[in-house]
């Protein structure tokens, strides 16, 4: 079930130009345009100006402006510009200012507003919007609204422990993946990544099965992959995409009891196998004509390919779990395991690699036991959480995996997330301001100026799905 979010600003940031009593806005009016005197007290525009809101938390959509009378002119309608933004910084921002873009959901748009109109704008993630009214022309702004989408259901799990922090934790987890599982699939993000990218879809999977049960929006998505993955080229062109399809069948079914929906499913999984066979040789080596992607993070390391393996290996594993539970043929899942478990697999730097040598192999030897205790919160990574998280507890201990949990996502509440973002790395809170206040000059803008890879600035999304795998973690560890 979908849920409409419909919310006044809770705080205006800035106004500047031609603009009256900007702060009526903070009040209800009205959801719908009428004509007649306001209900309420109203934002007065008398020529060119903008005004800067803030609507308190991340929001999935759009927003609602709703006019009452305009001065109408030549031209009969009022141009205004509108930028949404994750962060107050990016909804400042020029196209292209700290690589900000309108990639996947356009972001900064021209359009018009007329008299006695409720008018939609914007389909994307925010949680501030500048609007610019460009021409001097006055005119009446009764209302500017949220016009947003989550999704509720009824929850079969929630933390119910004492810790503020972990509640805040919890809360923001759930939002995240409620966000982005509020549409026709399951997206990875609301603003940029409103894609179904299978190799991120594990943690939102853990997500969705431990908060909800089986739920048919995620069923929906795995079959669409398959329906646009012929089985002449691997998911998403990257191979290990086409793994996680198989591990997220296999996991989805275990927690779900979704057996009908894998025995639908499970011949494409058993062509994946025998494409997985085509590229390892007997001896266990690659041969792959696309990329392998483990985390943004690992890209160019020297454990990459370990992690890659490790991948394949659980892959493998489920396969053959899969099978035999619905009486197939499990003999080429079983050579492709003995093909992948002839090269041994050895986390040297990334935590990511370790935890995923640990879910595929159920063990780690000393030096990368090591490697995680060094690296600690600093090394964790947002979409691999669950696996790191779930190795550190079984080697140090619920409480310790806890308190790394606790300091790397509450670094992101520290600077003002109400959403979990695509990546974050404690370092980028050294001399960063928060993103629900203009930066001064004194300090860095940990959205416009961090960042990495494909989501350098403005670009990376502050509300990433694959963050959430940390609610199967929560209830795991019965915390």
């Amino acid at each position: 079930m979908i849920k409409k979010e419909i919310f006044p600003p809770v705080r205006v940031m800035h106004s500047e130009g031609k603009i009256e009593s900007p702060e009526s806005l903070l009040t209800l009016g009205t959801t719908q345009a009428f004509v007649g005197e306001p209900v309420a007290p109203v934002m007065k525009v008398s020529g060119k100006g903008y005004v800067v809101l803030d609507f308190g938390k991340e929001f999935r959509g759009g927003i609602r402006i709703i006019t009452g009378n305009s001065v109408t002119n030549d031209k009969n309608y009022i141009l205004i510009r509108v930028r949404f933004g994750e962060s107050v910084n990016e909804c400042m921002a020029e196209m292209g200012e700290k690589n900000a873009g309108c990639d996947h959901s356009p972001r900064d748009i021209e359009t018009k507003i007329v008299s006695f109109s409720t008018a939609r704008i914007g389909d994307t993630g925010f949680r501030f919007v500048r609007i610019d009214f460009l021409e001097e022309v006055d005119s009446e702004i009764r209302d500017i609204l949220t016009d947003a989408e989550i999704l509720d259901l009824a929850t079969q799990y929630e933390y119910k422990g004492g810790d503020p922090l972990l509640l805040d934790i919890f809360k923001t987890a759930k939002r995240t993946i409620d966000l982005c599982a509020a549409g026709d699939c399951v997206w990875d993000g609301i603003k940029r990544d409103r894609m179904v990218w299978i190799g991120d879809m594990h943690s939102e999977m853990l997500a969705l099965a431990t908060l909800y049960g089986r739920v048919e929006l995620f069923e929906t998505s795995m079959e669409f992959l398959k329906e646009t993955s012929p089985l002449d080229n691997f998911m998403c062109r990257i191979y290990t995409y086409s793994a996680w399809w198989i591990i997220c069948l296999a996991d989805w079914c275990r927690m779900t009891d979704a057996v009908d929906f894998a025995a639908r499913n499970v011949e494409y999984a058993e062509g994946i196998i025998k494409q997985f066979l085509e590229c390892i040789d007997e001896n266990g080596d690659f041969h792959f004509k696309v990329r392998t992607l483990v985390d943004w993070p690992t890209v160019g390391r020297s454990d990459e390919m370990d992690g890659t393996r490790a991948i394949l290996t659980l892959m493998a594993k489920r396969a053959v779990e899969l099978f035999e539970s619905l009486s197939r043929d499990v003999e080429k899942a079983k050579e492709l395991l003995s093909r992948l478990e002839k090269h041994p697999i050895k986390a040297k730097e990334m935590m990511q690699v370790a935890g995923l040598k640990f879910m595929a192999t159920g063990s780690l030897d000393e030096d990368e036991i090591e490697l995680l205790k060094n690296h600690d919160s600093r090394g964790m990574s947002t979409f691999m959480s669950y696996d790191i998280l779930t190795a550190y507890a079984h080697y140090f201990g619920k409480d310790e995996a806890v308190r790394v949990m606790k300091e790397y996502y509450g670094g992101m509440l520290s600077v003002g997330a109400t959403s979990f973002w695509e990546d974050f790395s404690l370092d980028w809170l050294e001399g960063a301001g928060r993103i629900d206040e203009f930066t001064p000059d004194t300090l860095e803008d940990i959205h416009g100026d961090r960042g990495d890879f494909c989501y350098k600035g403005f670009r990376h999304s502050l509300c990433h799905a694959w963050s959430t795998g940390i609610i199967a973690f929560m209830k795991e560890m019965n915390i």
